[in-house]
C-alpha cells in the first residue's frame, strides 16, 4: 500500500503534463533534487554544511569546554582524550573554539551572501534594462571595483572603517558585488527584448514591475550558483582579515585569527594552526562541491549539454 502510494506520488511529480501550477513547481523541484542527489560529491558537500550548521546552532551543548577558559598549566598540549584537538598557547581547548567559531563563519558567509548578490542583482539588471548612459555609468563603477584585488580592497575598507567583525563583513560585501552585477547585466541583455517583456509592457507594466516580476526571477538561478561557488572565497577572505587582525578581535574564536595565533608555534606545536586551517579547508571544499551540484541543477546550459 505504502509503496504504491509512493509510486503514485512519484509519477505525479514526474508527470510530463502537469495539471496545475503547483504540480509543475513541485515536479521541477523534485527533478532538481534527483539531479542533485545523483552527484555524490555534491551530497558530501551538503552533508558537511549540515554538520557545520548543526555545530553553529548547538555550539554551547556540543563544545566540551568553555572556548574562552584559559589554563596556562595545560598550554600547547597535543591532541588527547582530554583535548581531542589539543590546546592553544593560553591553554584553551581548540575543538571548543572551532565549534564556537563556526557561528562566526556562518554569520560572515550568510551576511555577505545576502548583501552582495542583492546589490549586484539590482545594479546589473538596472544597467542592462535601462541601457544608454545609465548602463555606462553603472558599469564603469563596476569596472573600478573589479580593477582592485578583492582582498586588497577589503583591507582598505576595513582600515578606513576600523577593525571589527561587522566592518569586515561590510567590507567583504562591498567588494563582492561586482561579479554578480556583471552576471545579472548579461542575463538582462538576453531577455530585455523578449516577446513576453514587450507584452507585459503593452499591458501597462512599469520598469520596476518588469524588473521585479519578469527579469529578476530569471537571473536568480545563475546568481545562486555563483554565490555557492564564491562561498569558499568569502571564507578565505574573512579568514585572511582575521589572520591580519582586521576581522574578529580577540578573544573571539575566529578561525583565521586562530591560525594567526598559532603561526608562531607551527614548527613545534603544529596542531594550534593546523586544526583551524583544516576546518577552513573542509568548509571551503564543501561549498565548492555544493556549488558544482547546484550548477548541474540550475544552469540550463549545463543541463542541455
Amino acid at each position: 500500500m505504502n509503496e504504491a502510494r509512493q509510486m503514485t506520488r512519484r509519477q505525479w511529480l514526474l508527470s510530463d503534463a502537469p495539471q496545475t501550477r503547483r504540480q509543475a513547481r513541485l515536479g521541477a523541484l523534485y527533478q532538481g533534487w534527483l539531479t542533485f542527489r545523483a552527484n555524490k560529491l555534491a551530497m558530501l558537500g551538503l552533508i558537511i554544511l549540515i554538520i557545520l550548521i548543526t555545530m553553529a546552532l548547538f555550539a554551547p551543548w556540543l563544545a566540551p569546554q568553555d572556548p574562552y577558559a584559559q589554563d596556562l598549566a595545560g598550554r600547547l598540549q597535543p591532541p588527547s582524550r582530554a583535548h581531542w584537538l589539543g590546546t592553544d598557547a593560553l591553554g584553551r581547548d581548540i575543538l571548543s573554539r572551532l565549534i564556537h567559531g563556526s557561528r562566526i563563519t556562518l554569520f560572515i558567509v550568510g551576511t555577505v551572501a545576502l548583501i552582495a548578490p542583492i546589490i549586484g542583482l539590482f545594479i546589473g539588471t538596472v544597467a542592462g534594462f535601462s541601457g544608454g548612459w545609465v548602463d555606462q555609468v553603472l558599469m564603469r563603477i563596476t569596472d573600478i571595483f573589479l580593477a582592485f584585488p578583492k582582498l586588497i580592497l577589503a583591507l582598505a575598507f576595513v582600515a578606513a572603517l576600523g577593525a571589527s567583525i561587522g566592518n569586515a563583513v561590510l567590507a567583504l560585501a562591498l567588494t563582492a558585488w561586482p561579479p554578480y552585477a556583471r552576471l545579472a547585466r548579461a542575463e538582462t541583455l538576453t531577455i530585455r527584448n523578449a516577446d513576453y517583456i514587450s507584452a507585459a509592457r503593452l499591458q501597462g507594466a512599469g520598469p520596476m514591475r518588469l524588473l521585479i516580476r519578469h527579469i529578476w526571477p530569471l537571473c536568480v538561478s545563475s546568481l545562486i550558483v555563483r554565490v555557492a561557488l564564491d562561498m569558499a572565497g568569502i571564507i578565505l577572505s574573512a579568514a585572511g582579515l582575521g589572520f591580519l587582525g582586521l576581522g574578529a578581535q580577540p578573544p573571539m574564536p575566529e578561525w583565521g585569527a586562530m591560525i594567526s595565533d598559532g603561526r608562531t608555534y607551527i614548527l613545534d606545536f603544529w596542531w594550534v594552526a593546523a586544526m583551524p586551517g583544516l576546518a577552513i579547508f573542509i568548509v571551503s571544499l564543501a561549498f565548492n562541491l555544493l556549488g558544482d551540484g547546484l550548477r548541474d541543477v540550475l544552469d540550463p546550459k549545463g543541463a542541455r549539454e
